[in-house]
């Protein structure tokens, strides 16, 4: 890589107060593998802030516009996860790449975001398909084991179907998120920015 290239990387890299103290744990923990440590960690906070970001959006979208009654319930959860997974994608691909993996440069922004949303598309499709076949059972399983403790700071509440919908839905989403993260650290490790060291 020739200086030029090398002061372009670092112009566009984005640095943060956590930079230090994550190269340090790498660098304990990392073994022969610090960097790839350093990035795993990284990949993690990101993830953690597209689950916020995810998860938030799915719950105000379930909250106002998207509320899970009949009729189309469904289609109105599918729908509200798949507006919060994109808004968690767009803000995934931008840390990653500007943060993560800011050496990853052999390929064009326009490439690694289609092999990005790839990933993520699959990962999307998987997870849309378990959180609407799974919430209204996990539903129904979850608010019978959980009412006690919700009567504790809201005595004498009665769930609603509403309500069983929602915490079903977010139970799935939990589930989901963890698998897709795993999916989607590997696959994009080692396709998308598989041009690093």
């Amino acid at each position: 890589m020739s200086q030029t290239e090398s002061m372009k990387i670092r112009r566009v890299a984005v640095r943060n107060p956590l930079d230090a103290p994550i190269a340090a744990v790498a660098r304990r923990v990392g073994g022969n593998r610090p960097k790839e440590v350093e990035r795993f960690i990284k990949f993690a906070i990101v993830g953690a802030f597209g689950a916020v970001i995810d998860s938030v959006t799915l719950f105000i979208l379930q909250a106002t516009v998207l509320v899970p009654l009949e009729p189309n319930k469904d289609l109105k959860v599918a729908i509200a996860s798949t507006i919060a997974f994109l808004a968690a994608v767009l803000s995934n691909f931008t840390w990653n790449r500007y943060w993560t993996y800011p050496d990853s440069r052999s390929r064009s922004m326009r490439r690694q975001m289609a092999q990005f949303t790839t990933i993520n598309l699959i990962g999307w499709l998987g997870r849309t398909i378990w959180i609407s076949t799974s919430y209204h059972w996990l539903g129904a399983l979850l608010m019978p084991v959980l009412l006690p403790e919700i009567q504790i700071f809201r005595p004498g509440y009665v769930p609603s179907a509403s309500a069983e919908a929602k915490l079903g839905t977010m139970a799935a989403w939990l589930v989901g998120v963890c698998v897709v993260m795993v999916w989607n650290f590997l696959a994009n490790r080692y396709w998308t920015y598989n041009d690093v060291e």
